[in-house]
């Protein structure tokens, strides 16, 4: 099982030291997201600092940007790394791409479908010298000339993995990316009962098998050293359950395990005018919901439960944790996990 971790610093030097720190401690990849800053500048200096590690965003917003434009930076970036670079798409959600990103929305699995199919064309372009044509219901590309076709990038295009939770674009995944990023608010039955199955069917749609695919699970994961710590983690990961409970988006999961009404009491809650109610929230999500979604253990027994609950369903894994955390408590779980 793969290993990842995530960037949460975005100054120069910090940037270069973590990147170093996870290629030492053995982690396999290293995410950047799209939330406060760029994902993608960062990723420069990680690749740059790193011999080994693989960069990537996870996710940046495709629907924020065209085809043409994110094709550009992705082929870059899988330059400058020398083939190390993954490219994680999200869609969001349509107030964002309308109000914040000022883009359209509409359909957004086919256009995510047509987003990902665009993207393999641009880079054939450049990559293999075929001829842009590519002509859809969201997106054309038909303009390509020498003086804007940049040399093909070291190891071809990068990988392209697709966030989903629901199975529309889970089978967008499955049909024309090459790995899945699974959202923290995922199940272990979700994804064998839903996740798996549908990412399946796109697959066999696009001639490819699982052996072809990859998928990685951004897992809760609740743990401390001290009684203090953990009780720490574990209520910032109901909390973290909580604020994506409320979200119609996600319904489906908590369904799923007849936990629909859990939904609807989080999203009224939600928009109350309660001062405390992302706490109150938090207390709405019982041990059967916290253990459901989030492993919770001690540091000694994580790798063993996640391995023991995930290891036949997950390719990679990168560890969610909504509190903050010394680093050196992930070191020997990285470890553990590699040998697993």
């Amino acid at each position: 099982m793969k290993v990842d971790g995530k960037l949460n610093v975005w100054r120069t030097a910090e940037v270069v030291e973590e990147a170093r720190h996870h290629e030492k401690t053995g982690y396999d990849g290293l995410w950047a997201s799209e939330s406060k800053h760029d994902p993608f500048l960062p990723l420069l200096l990680a690749a740059e600092h790193t011999d080994r590690l693989e960069v990537g965003t996870a996710i940046a917003v495709a629907f924020a940007r065209s085809p043409m434009q994110l094709a550009y930076t992705a082929h870059d970036l899988q330059t400058y790394s020398d083939g190390r670079f993954v490219l994680g798409l999200g869609s969001q959600i349509k107030p964002h791409i309308e109000r914040r990103f000022a883009m359209p929305w509409s359909r957004p699995a086919a256009r995510m479908r047509e987003y990902v199919s665009a993207l393999r064309a641009i880079w054939a372009a450049w990559n293999e010298d075929e001829k842009l044509d590519f002509r859809g219901d969201f997106y054309t590309h038909t303009l390509m000339s020498p003086f804007f076709s940049p040399p093909p990038a070291p190891g071809g295009a990068p990988q392209v993995f697709v966030a989903a939770v629901g199975e529309a674009m889970t089978r967008v995944a499955g049909e024309v990316a090459d790995g899945l990023l699974a959202h923290g608010f995922t199940t272990e039955r979700y994804l064998r009962e839903v996740t798996l199955p549908t990412v399946e069917a796109g697959l066999a749609k696009s001639g490819r098998t699982r052996g072809d695919f990859s998928v990685s699970h951004l897992l809760l994961t609740a743990t401390g050293r001290t009684e203090e710590e953990l009780a720490r983690a574990v209520d910032g990961t109901r909390r973290q359950i909580a604020f994506y409970g409320s979200t119609p988006a996600y319904r489906g999961v908590l369904e799923l395990h007849g936990w629909g009404e859990l939904g609807d009491e989080l999203n009224a809650l939600s928009k109350s005018d309660r001062a405390d109610k992302w706490e109150a929230m938090g207390g709405l999500v019982d041990d059967d919901v916290l253990h459901t979604f989030a492993v919770v253990a001690e540091p000694e027994r994580v790798a063993a439960e996640i391995h023991r609950r995930y290891g036949s369903l997950v390719d990679r894994v990168s560890f969610y944790t909504a509190y903050e955390i010394d680093a050196e408590v992930w070191e020997p779980i990285v470890q553990e996990l590699h040998g697993s």
